[in-house]
């Protein structure tokens, strides 16, 4: 009777004493079985903590709303061409001032430069901040309905011509740029470029960002000096009126595009509105969807591993169950001890699982690409942790359920007679297979996603950027206003800059650009000659750059057609300019463009003749080569001359850097080297969340496919077991230890076929879910596709093998003497 005490409650004990003696009768059972009890934690620690962590992240990216009024009813607008919404088409200061005039949609209204936020050199004293600014009108917090954290927002009255120029600082440069000093509030820093002096007013609270990495916000007519107004582009952003939906919206600023006084070009744009929580999560919304979906899967697995697991525990007690219960412990009772059991197994998984998941957190935090919306604010959410723990427990507890009734239900006279258990155990057996491939199909879609993502990586690393990034240096010029203020001020002191730069030594190559790689630059919608009003409205918005005579040779461009450009091509001489492929083409298809000419500015009065055509290069996106028109640095149009060097250096550009700098202070004091790295650097920014994707899916995939092969080893080692005896008949019966093997090989990649033919068939319709994060390679790619079914088979042969190789080792004389 000893054994079977347990099941009843003395009567003299307490209920405090009765709980726990079940919770030592359970460690104890756990004891007897430390194999399974180790296996289910750790499979329990990892899809816990592994699914908390992307929760949590979801949760901080997607789910947790803004810190502003009633988020949604918050709308940004922009012109687009038909079909083109990547590319966008701002308002000018003076149609953003009409639109917001007529507007019936939107019941507040303000705007903001349309190129975001944009670093600018701060001095305060001797000290130099890089940080970036954002230009808005004065209604801009207005319309968000947010309060500053400290001291006051922007005001109407800060947006006029003749005020006081003032800043609003975000919460996290407050924290990191001036050491959350309250005292901030009256500090005084000056702009390095235009010697602007701004006083700080405010400090905004923590998740406003918007412009994207705005540090600073600061109004728009006194930051422009009055002759660069015409030059602005804006985009509208506003809150919606009641009963106002941003389709409504939409449709009224392309009525306005519309409207009979508009020109020609204005009329071919539509409308394009976004609610501001689109535009904060960013292009994160489609990777982290994917994020949760294998999470979700690698949960599942989990919980299916577990089940596996306690099933096969199970099956082992069947007759220690049996006897239990003949001694007169009730079936309910002993299924209340058996998830007792299981459960305690849940509650040590789900701590473990907590510690995995705050490593996990704390590491995408680490290393979550820059430009990722609000990673400051991502920490391990106690309500998220709860939620992922309780699942995973009900649902071990659930997965646990099925195989503690199914053991509690076989009465010991049934278990006394070897063909019962061996009809339990294959009953059983066909559960456990069935889940092992479940396990193996989910498996594969995990894998198959993660390979897709990788080989998106490896042909986006391997792009023809149609330029040489080797010893390629980007160095950013911050110059003082009273040294800039005028074209010629601007040119005469580059033209010092690159002169004294030239004679460097490691110097083998310099030019101007009009941006940073991969840092967004200037666009245009130029005119050919004779084109017909249709042709002018399909015409492409082009990335339009200005450079020096040695651009194309310092960056390794080879010059198709034509001629690059010279120091000929100067002020007086006939206007040039150099086409990259496919804008020639799209302006003359099949002809030769050398000699043909283009029209632009106000009117299209200034016209400019193509002499080179050069490839599109990859230098203002990496996913797709942008078409491209060049402008010798002497003939632009353009009111601003750029401050952009590229510098070919004969050794590494890192180490460069310092000569650089001293070289250019002893050109002029009043220049700065805002930033300086070689454009190898300039990739990362790019290549970030595509390595961050690839990154995650294989960390889900690895544990799947562990998961799954776990399962599988385990479920094929038990079936070796509770075969013995039928083993033993068979050796004695003349069958060799090859044919076992194969007999056992065969029965464990027959588990793993039907689990690859279900993967792959979820896979093909599943993949289209990750298509945007994909690069060149479809959803479907018989390549991947195949690639990862076959590593699925190689692991479940391998995970099969073991198993079978064991029955080399079994006697028949032994086998024949062994209870089923």
């Amino acid at each position: 009777m000893e054994e079977g005490q347990f099941w009843f409650r003395h009567p003299d004990s307490s209920k405090g004493e009765y709980v726990l003696q079940h919770l030592h009768i359970a460690l104890r059972s756990h004891r007897r079985t430390p194999g399974v009890a180790i296996t289910a934690i750790l499979t329990l620690s990892v899809g816990i903590g592994l699914a908390t962590a992307v929760f949590t992240v979801a949760e901080a990216l997607l789910i947790r709303r803004l810190p502003v009024h009633d988020q949604d009813r918050i709308v940004v607008l922009w012109g687009a061409l038909s079909g083109r919404d990547q590319v966008n088409y701002p308002l000018s200061i003076d149609h953003a001032r009409l639109f917001a005039q007529r507007t019936r949609a939107l019941s507040t209204v303000g705007f903001f430069m349309y190129e975001g936020a944009t670093p600018t050199l701060i001095r305060e004293g001797n000290e130099l901040r890089r940080l970036r600014g954002a230009l808005v009108s004065g209604d801009f917090f207005d319309v968000l309905g947010v309060k500053p954290a400290l001291g006051r927002s922007l005001r109407p009255e800060d947006d006029t011509r003749g005020s006081a120029p003032v800043m609003v600082l975000s919460h996290d440069a407050w924290q990191q740029k001036f050491a959350g000093d309250a005292a901030v509030i009256g500090r005084r820093v000056t702009t390095h470029f235009r010697s602007m002096e701004y006083t700080i007013v405010g400090v905004m609270p923590k998740g406003i960002d918007y412009p994207k990495g705005a540090d600073f916000w600061a109004a728009v007519i006194p930051a422009v000096p009055e002759q660069s107004m015409q030059y602005m582009g804006l985009h509208i952003i506003g809150r919606l009126a009641p009963g106002v939906t941003p389709e409504h919206a939409r449709d009224e600023i392309t009525a306005f595009y519309q409207r009979p006084e508009a020109t020609v070009w204005q009329r071919t744009l539509r409308g394009v509105v976004h609610t501001l929580p689109q535009l904060v999560i960013g292009d994160t919304k489609p990777a982290l969807l994917a994020f949760a979906i294998a999470s979700a899967l690698l949960l599942l697995i989990t919980c299916i591993n577990v089940a596996n697991l306690l099933m096969v525990r199970g099956l082992t007690r069947v007759r220690e169950i049996a006897v239990r219960s003949a001694l007169g412990a009730s079936r309910w009772r002993v299924v209340g001890q058996l998830l007792l059991e299981n459960g305690l197994l849940a509650f040590a998984g789900a701590a473990l699982g907590a510690a995995v998941a705050t490593a996990a957190v704390r590491g995408f935090v680490a290393y979550a690409p820059e430009g990722v919306p609000r990673i400051n604010e991502i920490g391990l959410n106690a309500i998220v942790l709860t939620g992922a723990i309780g699942l995973t427990a009900l649902a071990t507890l659930l997965f646990a359920l099925a195989p503690a009734i199914l053991t509690s239900r076989v009465e010991l006279q049934d278990v006394l007679r070897s063909d019962a258990r061996q009809t339990a155990a294959r009953g059983s057996r066909l559960v456990t297979e069935g889940l092992v491939a479940a396990q193996v199909a989910l498996a594969l879609l995990v894998l198959a996603a993660a390979g897709l993502v990788g080989r998106s990586l490896i042909k986006v690393q391997r792009v023809d950027l149609s330029l040489e990034p080797a010893n390629l240096l980007i160095a950013e010029l911050a110059m003082r206003d009273n040294h800039f203020d005028t074209r010629e001020k601007q040119l005469a002191l580059l033209d010092r800059v690159m002169h004294g730069l030239e004679s460097v030594p490691g110097v083998r190559g310099i030019s101007l650009a009009v941006a940073v790689p991969f840092g967004g630059g200037w666009d245009g919608r130029p005119v050919a000659e004779r084109q017909t009003p249709d042709e002018i409205a399909a015409n492409p918005m082009i990335n339009m750059d200005v450079v020096s005579p040695e651009y194309f040779r310092t960056l390794g461009m080879p010059v198709l057609r034509g001629r690059a450009f010279t120091a000929q091509d100067r002020e007086g001489a006939p206007k040039v300019i150099v086409l990259s492929a496919t804008a020639a083409e799209h302006y003359w298809p099949g002809a030769d463009a050398i000699g043909k000419r283009l029209m632009m500015g106000g009117d299209l009065a200034d016209t400019f003749t193509v002499v080179g055509v050069v490839p599109d290069a990859r230098y203002r996106e990496l996913r797709d080569a942008r078409a491209s028109i060049y402008f010798p640095i002497r003939q632009t149009i353009f009111p601003f001359a750029p401050t952009i060097l590229a510098i070919r250096t004969s050794a590494a550009p890192s180490d460069f850097v310092p000569t650089l700098r001293r070289a250019i202070r002893e050109i002029d004091p009043a220049i700065a080297l805002s930033q300086a790295a070689p454009f190898t650097t300039f990739l990362d920014g790019p290549l970030a969340q595509p390595r961050l994707n690839a990154f995650l899916l294989v960390v889900f995939a690895a544990a799947g496919v562990a998961l799954a092969a776990i399962g599988l080893f385990g479920i094929m080692m038990t079936a070796v077991r509770q075969r013995t005896r039928e083993i033993g008949v068979r050796l004695a019966l003349g069958a060799t230890p090859s044919d076992l093997r194969r007999m056992v090989l065969r029965r464990g990649l027959s588990i793993a076929a039907i689990g690859l033919t279900l993967g792959v068939a979820g896979a093909l319709m599943t993949n289209r879910l990750i298509a945007a994060l994909l690069y060149d390679v479809s959803p479907a790619d018989a390549l991947t596709l195949g690639g990862v079914a076959a590593l699925l088979l190689g692991i479940a042969a391998l995970a099969s093998a073991i198993p079978a190789r064991s029955t080399s080792r079994i006697d028949p004389a032994d086998a024949l003497r062994v209870e089923t």
